[in-house]
């Protein structure tokens, strides 16, 4: 099943996308960033079909997408203060809370660990789904609808383009199109499950900053440690085109790039600023909210160019670029070493 994003996407699309959850099927929706591949939470059979459909190794947890006003009781066996007041602060919206897991909650949401991550998207279409979903107190395990380690979908064409054998062979029942997703970057991650001991830590930045969230809780974050819990998109290696990524600065970047065209090199170049022309390139919003909601389409589309490289201009060292930087260290960092390859080869 999918919805066109020019649809109007009513109880009946909800009530059947829900359906399909409950009898343990996938579905795939749209975030405000971006998509995810869901399944009900607390069907372990079910959560395994998300771990095979994308080859996710079995100990990376996901995390659990609720309702508006769904009761975090159920999920989390703790409820600090600091979780409460950035509920109602952020929710809906690009937060994930790490917290200790509730007994009943099975463990193939988290990667064997005692914690949960648990979100409350702003999408209207995920809000919908998850409302129709066992009347609004199911929860919907959903990491982003894309194979282990690739680019994340920022758009239904993404999901159907990374699981097209999937949906063949019916695995993916269906894709809710609610057109391009806002943020275009996954949740912040906090960690409130350590908090005697290690305070609220930051586990992966998003378009909702650490400033903002001390701001609310009256505590600065932390930084991850070696003991933090494993949390969805933290890998060194992650949002991996198939292109191998590498970055520089601008003052840098325009003598690198003629160096390797001059070597015959094809070059995918991914910009804000002025820069020479490459064999293929797209300028990006010189604004962090702006860059952001473009990368995903952007390293996408760059990565179906042919090119022996796709460059990138390493954006500003600035906090409030801290999300993108990031993703697109994670996204290079398989690829380390690539540019000296190709400019002594």
């Amino acid at each position: 099943m999918t919805v066109p994003a020019s649809a109007d996407l009513g109880i009946a699309e909800m009530d059947q996308a829900a359906t399909l959850l409950e009898a343990g099927g996938l579905v795939a929706f749209p975030t405000e960033t971006v998509y995810g591949l869901g399944a009900d939470a607390e069907n372990p059979a079910a959560v395994a079909s998300i771990y095979q459909a994308k080859g996710r190794p079995s100990d990376h947890p996901v995390i659990v997408h609720l309702a508006p006003g769904a009761d975090l009781a159920y999920w989390a066996a703790e409820i600090p203060e600091q979780a409460r007041q950035l509920v109602a602060a952020f929710w809906p919206g690009p937060l994930t809370l790490i917290l200790k897991r509730a007994a009943g909650i099975p463990d193939a949401v988290s990667g064997g660990q005692d914690t949960v991550g648990l979100r409350c998207p702003s999408h209207p279409v995920a809000v919908a789904l998850l409302r129709a979903f066992k009347g609004g107190k199911g929860g919907v395990a959903a990491p982003s609808a894309n194979k282990f380690g690739h680019v994340s979908p920022t758009t239904a064409l993404h999901v159907r383009q990374e699981f097209a054998a999937e949906i063949e062979a019916g695995l993916v029942q269906a894709v809710l199109d609610g057109g391009q997703s806002e943020v275009g970057i996954e949740s912040t991650i906090v960690d409130l499950s350590r908090l005697a001991s290690h305070g609220p830590v930051l586990l992966r930045p998003g378009h909702i900053s650490a400033d903002s969230i001390a701001v609310v809780i009256g505590q600065r974050l932390a930084a991850p440690d070696g003991a933090a819990p494993r949390a969805s998109g933290t890998l060194d290696a992650h949002y991996a085109p198939a292109t191998p990524v590498a970055m520089q600065h601008g003052d840098l970047l325009a003598e690198t790039l003629n160096q390797l065209l001059n070597l015959g090199r094809h070059v995918a170049l991914i910009h804000y600023s002025d820069l020479p022309p490459a064999s293929a390139s797209v300028r990006l919003p010189a604004t962090p909210e702006g860059y952001a909601h473009a990368l995903y389409a952007s390293l996408r589309t760059m990565d179906r160019v042919g090119a022996d490289l796709i460059l990138v201009e390493a954006p500003p060292a600035d906090p409030s670029w801290l999300g993108v930087n990031d993703r697109l260290r994670r996204a290079a960092f398989a690829s380390l070493g690539i540019l000296q390859q190709l400019l002594e080869e």
